[in-house]
């Protein structure tokens, strides 16, 4: 359970971090906006990407894994359209917010699991 909580919470770093530099993708209502698109990314994440990852890993492997991007991109628009107080305005900004989310996600849980490590030693 507490790594799907911290998950979350870096889920909404993420967007916090993409809303701040991305021209382009904004998230309204202030913490708990960036929350409740957290918790929707994050479940997303958990039901929806490993059934999208396992229809397409033949094209995965072909693209060395680049199309994982273009999952959690999809995935993206899905919590923008969901959600009505997340806007993604242009192409350029779902692109550069994906790319920001998914190397803020892989930095904020390589954090976490050296620190859950280091708690079981």
């Amino acid at each position: 359970m507490l790594p799907f909580i911290i998950r979350l919470f870096s889920n909404s770093i993420a967007l916090g971090i993409a809303h701040w530099l991305v021209p382009g993708f904004v998230v309204n209502n202030g913490l708990k906006g960036f929350v409740m698109a957290g918790i929707v990314l994050g479940l997303l994440n958990l039901i929806i990407k490993p059934i999208l990852k396992l229809i397409s890993t033949p094209i995965i492997i072909l693209t060395l894994g680049i199309f994982s991007l273009i999952i959690n991109g999809f995935l993206l628009w899905l919590v923008s359209y969901l959600l009505d107080f997340v806007n993604i305005q242009t192409a350029s900004a779902l692109i550069w917010a994906t790319i920001i989310v998914t190397i803020a996600n892989v930095i904020l849980t390589s954090v976490s699991k050296v620190f859950r490590s280091s708690e079981t030693n």
